[in-house]
């Protein structure tokens, strides 16, 4: 089987010429527009072709056995340990500063609430966060002192700041997901994941800025500004846990919250030189999240190591009787990340697909992809079954599901959304319901067809992203661009963990010749989170970080 990628036809728009083809678009003649437009991108060819199998309205999973067991969290952070080069402030520095009276969360807060005021006077302006209320922090913080002070800690996450995507509901902000029409008013209650990381005594200290709806892998956002990227803020983040991510990697906090519909989560953690995990599909509640695009949607944490990513998914996974689509998981389970042999583990690779990108990118993932051979694994050569055709049924899936969920708002109030979104959302107006089952139908035949290749490795490796984050163009700005290869080679490796409702994990594996993060992306199988976390850290354990441009501490020396 040959490997083959069209190339993506559209010409770059930007400034006047998108606000014209926008207007086309949505005009009486704009069905015409709309429907060339997407046949120049196969979707005339799928919509042709006969599908022999049963539609799958969410990811097909296993169902695991569940007995409620949790994995300690005082151990995943007894044993987290770090690679070379530049040291990121962990969950478990925070931790053992608090523990020899170094300093206390109510110093850590009003120091974040210091760097938090610098973050928009920073030329340019860094715009990682929507909404901070410094008042809602230092209440946070003095609780948390107080249990400290008892030595009570609700875990070792107690009095450590913690970033949420605005995607998600936590008291006392609104949710507007990025957008000028959601959001009237504060949520009144947290939503799961939320939730959890409140019970475990994090300093919850704002909103995270991210792309409207979290439609587009981009750190733009015509209403608050472009998130900027730490290792250089004339490029993007990439999204749309763009905010998240970029929290993390500037030091306010060593774990965010994120939320990944399409790459949402590794995306940003590649560009933004941080770990990314998206987990299995219903691993963590999706309740209290914005309804955006309910089977590809899936929560998880960005972390500063791969520790502390491992940390932030425990604390947020399991049964949640609020999400039905929680209720299939087996047990949470963290492996002892000390343990660094991975003998017996299979690491698949379809090594054109793999070479697809940018040479810098090439380069790094494959001397990650040689570490873990040389701490055991062994590579396996696969061949994936038409991979356009996925990325396309993906598309019509997140699309759809997105209209869906914008429509009542959109009829009365479509200007009042950026130029990318209402252009994404038009095409999805062209797809029918025929279309949305078509998609489904070809889930159900992508999971039996993955199902025989994971027969025959544990993990799918790739590059995070094709390429590395990108400067901001100037004719961008504010309203951002349509540039479908540069979307194309952003998102070409991780649609499979979304349609599929995989976990999947990008760990930093290097830097391009401009000192630009790569991330190597492993995808496994249903609820094998554990294992990505393990091989994860055998490739941060051999990479040497660096310090990203714009990055402050919080912690004393």
């Amino acid at each position: 089987m040959s490997y083959e990628r069209k190339p993506l036809k559209s010409p770059r728009l930007a400034g006047t010429a998108f606000r014209a083809a926008i207007a086309a678009l949505e005009s009486p003649i704009g069905n015409a527009l709309r429907d060339k437009t997407l046949n120049d991108q196969g979707f005339a060819e799928l919509r042709r072709e006969a599908i022999d199998a049963p539609i799958a309205p969410v990811p097909v999973l296993p169902i695991g056995t569940w007995t409620g067991t949790a994995p300690s969290l005082d151990a995943i952070v007894e044993r987290a340990d770090r690679g070379p080069g530049f040291a990121f402030e962990t969950v478990a520095d925070f931790r053992q500063a608090y523990r020899e009276g170094r300093t206390d969360p109510v110093q850590v807060a009003e120091r974040l609430a210091t760097v938090i005021g610098e973050l928009d006077r920073h030329d340019p302006p860094m715009r990682f966060l929507i909404a901070h209320q410094r008042d809602d922090l230092l209440r946070q913080a003095k609780e948390a002192k107080a249990r400290l002070d008892r030595r009570a800690p609700l875990s070792p996450l107690d009095g450590v700041p913690v970033a949420i995507k605005d995607e998600v509901d936590m008291v006392p902000y609104p949710t507007t997901a990025g957008t000028k029409v959601h959001g009237g008013t504060p949520a009144t209650s947290d939503a799961s994941s939320v939730a959890r990381l409140r019970a475990a005594g994090a300093l919850l200290f704002g909103k995270t800025n991210m792309p409207e709806i979290g439609l587009t892998p981009e750190g733009m956002n015509p209403h608050h500004g472009p998130c900027r990227n730490p290792y250089h803020p004339g490029h993007d983040t990439g999204g749309s846990s763009s905010g998240s991510a970029a929290s993390v990697a500037a030091g306010l906090a060593p774990l965010a919250l994120g939320a990944d519909g399409g790459g949402s989560i590794r995306i940003p953690a590649s560009h933004c030189g941080v770990v990314g995990l998206k987990p299995t599909f219903g691993r963590v509640s999706e309740h209290g999240a914005a309804p955006l695009c309910w089977s590809v949607g899936h929560i998880g944490p960005i972390g500063a190591t791969v520790a502390d990513t491992a940390l932030g998914y425990a604390v947020m996974a399991g049964r949640d009787p609020r999400d039905a689509n929680t209720l299939r998981q087996p047990d949470v389970v963290v492996d002892d990340l000390r343990e660094l042999s991975l003998k017996g583990a299979r690491v698949g690779v379809w090594t054109p697909w793999f070479d697809d990108a940018d040479p810098s990118v090439v380069k790094a993932c494959r001397a990650a992809l040689g570490m873990l051979v040389e701490a055991g694994a062994t590579t396996v050569e696969f061949e994936a079954p038409e991979l356009q055709r996925m990325q396309n049924a993906h598309l019509v899936t997140i699309a759809s599901e997105m209209l869906a969920g914008q429509r009542a708002t959109l009829a009365h109030r479509r200007r009042d959304y950026s130029l990318s979104v209402r252009l994404i959302l038009a095409l999805a107006e062209r797809f029918s319901a025929a279309d949305y089952v078509h998609a489904q139908r070809l889930r159900g035949l992508f999971t039996e067809r993955f199902a025989a290749i994971y027969d025959k490795v544990d993990v799918i490796a790739t590059p995070t992203c094709a390429l590395t984050a990108q400067p901001y163009a100037k004719d961008a700005l504010p309203y951002g661009v349509s540039d479908l290869p540069t979307l194309d080679k952003t998102m070409r490796y991780v649609r499979l963990g979304n349609f599929l409702g995989l976990p999947s994990i990008s760990v930093p594996a290097g830097y391009d010749e401009g000192g630009m993060p790569i991330g190597l992306m492993l995808t496994g199988r249903a609820w094998q989170e554990a294992l990505l976390l393990r091989l994860a850290h055998v490739v941060e354990r051999r990479v040497e970080r660096r310090a990203p441009t714009f990055h402050r501490r919080l912690l004393p020396a």
